[in-house]
């Protein structure tokens, strides 16, 4: 994402096109979050019916979520880069056109690795369209309005990923689960086709030298590492962002089949009960959010142990939900409150990531938490669960990965250590041989 041209933007307290053509590409924008994240979460509802026709171990139905992750991880940054040297419209009906294709071809797969090649590109397809995708966002709006319009726009992810699981144990259901693909993969295809309409920006000029550093994948590469060794605070949140990530995807990527397997749910009810735990998941990144923000007002540093607190806390009660003995209701009731809890780091990490990078290189800085949390946190809960589900048995399983949790508190607690005096040097002014403008966020 393009934050130098958008800062010297002329249009920056006024939209670029008009009200008209600024709300049609937030809606446009927001629909395609939306199916992004059916089409990369309608796989988990699935899990009962494809081991069942195809008698996979829950490693390999694990893999089918996590490849997405890690290619969306490793695709992230270049196409991010491609984006801002092309345009930025073409770049994302090009994203959505990959994944949607992606998703329906999924229908005739006749292998395990078939199908587990269409989900690696379904995450390709994925990867870079948040940045993309925001970096539109904030041309078209006034700045007083990006705020509160990004937050939306991410928060969408939440609701796609509710209609993924809802939707794929229901189409399964009914005509099977192959048809899940189809169905869920047209709606985004004829949305790629349509978002051709939306206006572009134009990308402002920079410095030859600065625009090079920009355009090099290698150059980009280069700055992350420079990021992560110039301040222990980011490098401390990355590793507990994801290390806490590593909890939720566990919990959200198997919970349907839990409840399927442990209690005998039908898969479409499973869906729709999994689906419970997402909604208060992403209610919890926000109120936690909000608590934390205000628990640093008077020591910012407080910030990290309230949130090593709420990690050790999710960590007790889901633990506690899947170990100990509960009638299903109340098992339920304690693996909804852990999943509540568990969300905890999903605001507050980029926040602190934001403060402690220095405001010329922000968005890069919040792409190397994304690559962090894709790679090691998203991508690496749901292969975990099915390779210990495979010698321990997924209850078992789902009662050990909480303690990942643990990793995340210390984590976040180094990261206090640091912050305040991470967060005054980011405010100092940055040697311009080192500051490369942002590619992704």
């Amino acid at each position: 994402m393009d934050l130098h041209a958008l800062e010297r933007s002329p249009r920056e307290d006024d939209y670029l096109a008009g009200p008209r053509a600024a709300w049609f590409a937030f809606a446009m924008t927001l629909a395609l979050m939306v199916f992004d994240y059916v089409d990369r979460q309608i796989i988990v509802s699935l899990f009962p019916f494809i081991k069942a026709e195809w008698g996979l171990s829950d490693k390999q139905l694990g893999a089918l979520v996590s490849v997405v992750s890690i290619t969306v991880a490793l695709g992230a940054l270049p196409i991010a880069l491609i984006a801002d040297r092309a345009s930025r419209v073409k770049s994302i009906v090009a994203m959505a056109t990959i994944w949607s294709l992606a998703t329906i071809s999924c229908v005739w797969a006749r292998s395990y690795g078939a199908l587990l090649a269409a989900r690696a590109v379904v995450g390709l397809g994925e990867a870079g369209y948040g940045s993309v995708g925001a970096a539109l966002i904030s041309s078209h709006f006034p700045s007083r309005m990006r705020g509160a319009l990004l937050a939306g726009f991410f928060a969408s992810a939440s609701v796609g990923s509710v209609l993924g699981v809802l939707a794929g144990g229901y189409i399964a259901s009914h005509w099977g689960w192959k048809a899940a693909f189809g169905v869920v993969g047209v709606p985004g295809l004829l949305l790629a086709l349509l978002y051709l309409k939306v206006r572009d920006y134009r990308t402002v000029e920079l410095a030859p030298g600065l625009d090079a550093k920009r355009r090099s994948l290698g150059e980009a590469t280069l700055h992350i590492v420079r990021l992560l060794s110039r301040s222990r605070t980011m490098l401390w949140v990355c590793i507990g962002g994801a290390a806490q990530l590593i909890v939720v995807s566990a919990l959200w990527s198997w919970l349907p089949s839990f409840l399927n397997r442990v209690h005998g749910i039908a898969p479409a009810q499973a869906g729709a009960k999994a689906a419970l735990v997402v909604l208060a998941g992403a209610a919890g990144s926000v109120i936690w959010g909000m608590v934390i923000d205000r628990a640093g007002q008077s020591q910012p540093r407080r910030k990290l142990a309230v949130l090593a607190l709420l990690c050790l806390a999710s960590m007790g009660v889901l633990t506690y939900a899947f170990g100990g003995a509960h009638e299903p209701q109340a098992q339920f009731a304690w693996i909804a409150l852990g999943g509540f809890i568990a969300t905890c780091s999903v605001g507050p990490v980029s926040a602190i990531v934001i403060d402690v990078i220095h405001p010329g290189v922000r968005a890069t800085g919040a792409s190397v938490l994304a690559l962090f949390q894709n790679l090691f946190g998203l991508a690496a809960g749901p292969f975990l669960v099915g390779m210990l589900s495979d010698g321990i048995g997924l209850q078992s399983a789902l009662t050990v990965v909480p303690l990942a949790s643990v990793l995340a508190a210390g984590a976040f607690l180094l990261a206090g250590r640091s912050y305040e005096a991470d967060k005054a040097r980011a405010a100092e002014p940055i040697d311009t041989t080192h500051r490369y403008a942002p590619a992704a966020a």
